[in-house]
């Protein structure tokens, strides 16, 4: 128990650090602790529960983010525990929770870290499993629908679970409905169901639409093989076990491994945070074969799984060693992928000479990390860049394609309209085709913000009267 704890308090190595994606719920959590609706008063393109998650630290980053997220990783080992101590024993439930930790420690710190959607899954992916292998339809279901409100790839696990019980699909899907039809009447009743549509169905198919991947077959193998390279412990045990399991277990395990495996297909993107989906049939289907493989080949077992974990190990464990160390030493790390993180630092610790209760804020690009820095909220309902210019984050910082056009220049006029107390340019020094003062409508609005600040990524404005 003690080596579970020790790995899942790693992450607080990164206390003094945000990452890409959990910065945008937070932010989003903080404008829910000030009073406004997601969809309605500001743009979220996420489901709810996401946002909701982050109410559990108050919106705050550090100290309470990082407890938060390890006490997460310690109740995904529980539920792991759980599922494989049901199918098999204590040895596979102890394995499985260690696999689970270990996995979630020791990857990219842009995927393991941060709990953004698909990481926020993992808990109610694994309740949903626990409660189909015990037979409960029912409560199956309704983790299935709490998935579906954290991530849309949810419906994988409903059908992983359909699958699994086929003949009890009637109790499965009213479970999967209540939590979704809650959901949806909250929307409705709060006014937030059209921006809700608009946001995260709309936006979110135009997105998935217009991947940048030119050849997204060479990409999936690649980005599969380069997972499986630093997962070789869990495809090992998975392969041993395979090679031992009854028909109904091969059967079960198989069904859940090809439903998580398209799961982290879907939209041929092939981020690495995609195949966490794939990460908790993996961990149970490998535990098995561990238990096995010690029993049956204890020398040869032990040397395997040492030489198949040092590999994720050696890449990754020296980052949490030169944070800690950087820590104490109060250096920032020198790292490609935080640059903009300590950047946007850097800008709150500009405006908090400036600020004062009550002050809004509207960043222009995709830096959500500086509404969590700063604490503060937008004026309307934009709080970057994305809707505004029509051009997604994942790549604006190179090139100028509009993916959503019509409605990104109802927006700009909807901008036009807000009187942020300050506006942070956190784009137009890194891509200056997507600079404010590009479009025409929005030069009179800039023409009301004079410079009081800039960082080397960033120019902060204040408004004149």
């Amino acid at each position: 128990m003690s080596l579970l704890g020790g790995l899942a308090l790693l992450r607080l190595c990164h206390v003094n650090l945000l990452w890409a994606d959990e910065d945008y719920h937070i932010a989003a959590a903080v404008n829910l602790l000030h009073g406004r609706v997601p969809y309605r008063d500001f743009w979220y393109d996420k489901p709810p529960l996401c946002a909701v998650y982050y109410l559990l630290c108050g919106g705050y980053w550090g100290w309470p983010l990082r407890l938060l997220d390890a006490a997460y990783v310690l109740v995904a080992c529980r539920l792991a525990f759980r599922i494989a101590h049901e199918w098999w024993g204590e040895a596979e439930a102890w394995t499985a929770a260690l696999l689970l930790a270990f996995f979630l420690a020791f990857y990219l710190p842009s995927t393991v870290i941060p709990f953004a959607a698909d990481a926020l899954m993992i808990v109610p992916h694994l309740a949903a499993i626990d409660c189909a292998l015990r037979r409960r339809p029912l409560w199956s279901g309704i983790w299935c629908g709490i998935a579906f409100l954290f991530n849309i790839k949810a419906v994988f696990v409903l059908a992983a679970c359909g699958l699994w019980m086929a003949a009890e699909l009637v109790p499965l899907c009213l479970g999967f409905a209540m939590p979704v039809l809650a959901g949806l009447l909250a929307a409705v009743a709060t006014g937030a169901w059209a921006g809700y549509y608009e946001q995260v169905w709309r936006w979110g198919l135009i997105y998935a639409e217009a991947s940048p991947v030119t050849n997204p077959l060479a990409l999936g193998v690649r980005r599969t093989l380069d997972w499986l390279g630093f997962h070789g412990a869990l495809a090992a045990g998975a392969i041993y076990g395979f090679a031992r399991f009854t028909r109904k277990e091969r059967w079960k395990l198989g069904i859940w491994l090809a439903v998580s495996f398209a799961a982290a297909c879907l939209g041929t993107r092939f981020a690495p945070h995609y195949y966490l989906q794939l990460l908790p049939p993996m961990v149970i289907t490998a535990s098995r074969g561990f238990t096995l493989a010690w029993r049956e080949r204890r020398r040869c077992a032990q040397i395997a799984t040492v030489l198949l974990l040092l590999v994720p190990f050696l890449r990754f464990a020296p980052r949490y060693v030169s944070l800690a160390a950087g820590d104490m030493e109060g250096r920032n790390p020198a790292w490609s992928d935080v640059k903009l993180d300590l950047d946007s630092q850097q800008v709150a610790r500009q405006l908090e000479h400036f600020t004062h209760p009550g002050d809004t804020l509207f960043v222009w690009g995709y830096r959500p990390d500086i509404y969590v820095y700063t604490r503060m909220v937008p004026d309307g309902r934009f709080g970057d860049s994305q809707p505004i210019t029509g051009v997604p984050a994942d790549r604006h910082l190179h090139v100028t394609q509009v993916i959503y056009g019509g409605p990104a220049a109802a927006n700009r006029a909807a901008l036009r309209r807000s009187h942020p107390t300050f506006l942070v340019d956190g784009l137009g020094l890194l891509n200056p085709k997507l600079a404010p003062a590009v479009y025409p409508e929005l030069r009179e609005w800039l023409a009301g913000y004079q410079e009081v600040g800039r960082t080397k990524m960033s120019v902060i404005y204040r408004r004149k009267w």
